[in-house]
């Protein structure tokens, strides 16, 4: 079934009322919800939506609370999130970081004791549609385990570039495994098998099941060894610049809450060669374009592009949606 956006954010904004969020913090939690799955981001929009309010039932997650500052030095801001939602003081890291970069160049703001940020991506399009570079990530409980290894003591822990380009923006948001944990929960729901091995089954296999990783909680590393190596130092820079906690405390708690993040943003506007960046971006991506698929059908998509497309087709026809999860956001 299909479900028109404007739709789908007022059933979240009711429901978010109903659990002690102010208006404007509902609305705007509401519109992060319905705008990832708008752009086709199930996996951390409707599909993600009924587990964070059952956070907010059991206490993991204050409504009300917003972010403090502890430490500010220059250009880098250490924050507390107080356990507030996590798409909420990302939304504020992410302003503050731009705010930074407007007086210095570059800001750089890392927060601790923050929530699930849902989307990352979501950020790195704030920034770059406001003519900022993006770059940040954040850590998460264990679920993917080091290279050579079978217990799962390393975070997916993703991570967010972004870059304007026109009206619109290049964004690469990615998990360090091979598929973020909210794309393996969807194809369960879905009950659709993986393109690729995207983790470990119980019997140290490799395996395209959603199913058997989800279980295991050993997805596969993106480069195999390399994104071990990327999610063990994101995991130390998320940790010691926020003065927050690391995967291993996270692992250790009852749910993957209170994580550690950071957030970069770069004003291009400093550079000298300011006037000239558009061009530059332009001729890059005009020669990746010109890349020569191997399907013929296919296209060669830079990181975001399908985002564009798939909010514009979802405006018109409405957000597809399983319709069990549907009735089960209706009855909330």
């Amino acid at each position: 079934m299909k479900v028109p956006f404007y739709e789908m954010r007022s059933e979240f904004k009711r429901i978010l009322l109903d659990h002690s969020f102010s208006e404007p913090r509902a609305g705007k939690c509401a519109e992060i919800f319905a705008t990832n799955s708008l752009e086709g981001i199930y996996s951390h929009g409707i599909y993600r939506f009924p587990r964070f309010v059952e956070n907010v039932q059991k206490g993991f997650i204050n409504p009300d609370a917003e972010p403090e500052r502890t430490n500010a030095a220059g250009a880098i801001e250490q924050w507390n999130g107080n356990l507030g939602p996590g798409p909420l003081n990302a939304e504020f890291c992410t302003d503050r970081a731009m705010e930074l970069a407007t007086e210095n160049g570059i800001g750089c703001v890392a927060i601790a004791n923050t929530n699930h940020w849902m989307r990352g991506g979501t950020y790195g399009w704030q920034a770059a549609q406001k003519g900022k570079v993006f770059i940040g990530w954040t850590n998460t409980e264990g679920n993917m385990p080091a290279w050579g290894a079978k217990d799962s003591r390393l975070g997916n822990n993703p991570l967010v570039l972004a870059v304007p380009f026109g009206n619109e923006a290049i964004v690469l948001d990615f998990a360090m495994t091979q598929f973020s944990y909210g794309k393996m929960e969807a194809a369960k729901i879905e009950r659709t098998l993986l393109l690729f091995p995207g983790g470990f089954n119980k019997n140290d296999e490799l395996t395209t099941s959603p199913d058997e990783i989800l279980e295991t909680k050993r997805g596969l590393p993106i480069g195999y060894w390399k994104g071990a190596g990327l999610s063990l130092l994101l995991d130390i820079l998320a940790t010691v610049l926020s003065a927050g906690l690391a995967t291993k405390d996270i692992t250790r708690k009852e749910a993957e809450y209170g994580v550690s993040q950071v957030f970069i943003c770069i004003d291009l506007k400093k550079l000298h060669n300011y006037p000239a960046i558009d061009q530059s971006i332009s001729a890059i991506i005009d020669d990746f374009k010109a890349s020569l698929p191997i399907d013929e059908s296919q296209q060669i998509r830079f990181p975001g592009e399908r985002v564009i497309s798939t909010r514009n087709e979802n405006l018109k026809q409405g957000i597809p949606v399983d319709k069990s999860i549907w009735e089960k956001i209706l009855r909330m």
